[in-house]
């Protein structure tokens, strides 16, 4: 299952049009390719997209763009200008089929899989890189803000648009 872009994606890709000029940019959890398709078009230097999902990867390539199975940065080689993220990031929801659960559940909480995303991401930061991070009101920060202090990366909201049951916010993270 791959994806569908939602008001989380679109949110993500209004920034993703304005920082991916010239830049070198990495889309993690690509899954339908809306981040990468709109680096390109912005007119990034290079634009490499990733995936869990085999299926995802499979549809990327199919629409012109570079993508590699990944599991987060497991088999990411270099570093980045402009790394995007649209993670899942909703908690656990024991209803859920196995499927929905790889595209909408970030973990138990729901911040697990950001947390593991930022500790690897700093490793794949350019010098004056910046990451691009999709949040959610639903998603807990308390772990999430205590660690981009220890990796001394800085945020700041730069979208947000509040829906109803949620706000959603793109963060500007960096080093």
């Amino acid at each position: 299952m791959i994806y569908t872009p939602r008001e989380d994606s679109f949110l993500l890709e209004k920034q993703v049009k304005l920082y991916s000029k010239d830049k070198s940019v990495i889309d993690i959890g690509s899954g339908s390719g809306i981040q990468a398709k709109a680096a390109k078009l912005a007119g990034a230097k290079s634009v490499l997209a990733s995936d869990i999902n085999q299926e995802a990867i499979k549809h990327l390539k199919e629409n012109g763009i570079k993508a590699i199975k990944s599991d987060l940065f497991e088999n990411i080689k270099g570093k980045f200008d402009l790394i995007l993220f649209n993670p899942p990031y909703l908690p656990k929801d024991k209803r859920e089929d196995k499927e929905n659960e790889l595209t909408n559940s970030g973990g138990k909480r729901g911040d697990e899989i950001i947390l593991r995303f930022l500790k690897q991401a700093a490793d794949h930061l350019n010098k004056n890189g910046i990451i691009l991070l999709l949040v959610s009101s639903l998603t807990p920060k308390d772990k999430i803000e205590p660690l981009l202090v220890k990796l001394k990366l800085k945020n700041k909201v730069v979208s947000s648009e509040s829906f109803f049951m949620e706000t959603l916010e793109v963060w500007e993270i960096v080093n």
